[in-house]
Order: structure tokens, then C-alpha cells, then sequence
């Protein structure tokens, strides 16, 4: 796989911008569906499962869960609570970290069902993503909340990772990321037959 970390290429630079202004004006919905699970499926989960924001009732912490099968075929399940923006915990408000929060233990106390064992089973490890920065202010926040077992099973995501994975592994731009094609002058109001 790719290192995300590494230099990128001038026509990397160019679709990141593109990635970033997208980023920028998606919805949460749009950055789970055209971002996250094609991102998810090309680093190798399967049974990728976005719960989707309709009907919040079912939904226990979790906007996606999906698993990821180590080489000893050993399954662990991930669930993702994915936010658009940036998630902070300033000393004005902790309310968008204390919301992660309280998502994050229900989904980590909440059991998913995978059809293809035929059972019920928990999540390992919650991810939460944030299309923009995910402060140090707001990990440390959530990480004196969490007792120790809890703690371990956290990752996070915030937007340099999310770009940098994206680009580095090659996948196609979201359609609204695209540039629009340029306009021939003088051709606008033909008729193309």
C-alpha cells in the first residue's frame, strides 16, 4: 500500500485541491457515501454497511460498520461516526465532542448483526472521522472520558488523513469534486445536431 505520508506528485496536489474544495461543501451523508466507503472498501474491509442518517433510531453510535479480516483470518468489526465539519472542545462549547461521546459508547456497547456468520457480535474499534480538523483539545477531552479499555479501541480520522489516503490509493474523485469541463466561447446556445 501507499504511504500517505510521503511527498506527493504535482497531479496529486491538483486532485487533493480538488478533494479539499468537495470536502468543504458536502453534506455528512455525501462524505460518508463518495468518500468514506470507497475509501474503507480499497484498504481491504468488506461487509461495509452505511446505516445511513433516515431513520437515526437504528442507528446506536454507528453511521458505518463494516470488518476487516486479518491474515490469520481472524475477524475485528469497526464502526465509524463520521462528522462533516471539525470537532473541537474548547473551553466555550464541548457540545459536537460530548455528542462523539456518548455515539461512541453506544456503539461500542451496542451488538451488530453480521449475516454472514449468522450472529450477533460487537465492535472492536470505533473510528470517528471528521471531514475537518479533529482537535488536540478534543482528543484529549474524550480520551479523559473514556476509561482505558474504551480508549484503546478509538481512531481517528480528520481531513489531512482522510485526503491523504484518498489521493495516495489512487481512487476516483467523488463527481462533484470533478472540475467542470470549459466552455467553448461562442458555442453555448448551439444546438449540438
Amino acid at each position: 500500500m501507499a504511504n500517505p505520508h510521503r511527498p506527493l506528485t504535482t497531479a496529486e496536489i491538483e486532485r487533493k485541491d480538488y478533494l479539499t474544495a468537495y470536502l468543504d461543501k458536502c453534506s455528512e451523508d455525501e462524505l460518508i457515501e463518495e468518500v468514506l466507503l470507497p475509501l474503507f472498501r480499497q484498504l481491504g474491509f468488506s461487509r461495509i454497511t452505511s446505516t445511513g442518517h433516515k431513520d437515526k433510531a437504528l442507528e446506536y453510535g454507528k453511521d458505518v460498520w463494516m470488518k476487516f479480516t486479518l491474515p490469520t483470518f481472524h475477524v475485528l468489526y469497526f464502526g465509524i461516526q463520521a462528522k462533516k465539519g471539525k470537532l473541537d472542545a474548547s473551553g466555550v462549547s464541548t457540545s459536537n465532542i460530548s455528542e462523539i461521546h456518548n455515539q461512541v459508547n453506544m456503539m461500542l456497547g451496542h451488538e451488530i448483526f453480521d449475516p454472514e456468520l449468522n450472529r450477533r457480535v460487537l465492535v472492536d474499534h470505533a473510528f470517528i472521522v471528521a471531514g475537518g480538523e479533529i482537535t488536540k483539545a478534543a482528543r484529549n477531552w474524550l480520551g479523559n472520558k473514556l476509561d482505558g479499555a474504551k480508549r484503546s479501541q478509538i481512531m481517528f480520522m480528520d481531513r489531512e488523513d482522510i485526503l491523504n489516503l484518498f489521493i495516495v490509493t489512487n481512487l476516483p474523485l467523488p463527481k462533484g469534486a470533478l472540475p467542470s469541463p470549459p466552455r467553448v466561447h461562442g458555442f453555448e446556445d448551439e444546438i449540438p445536431f
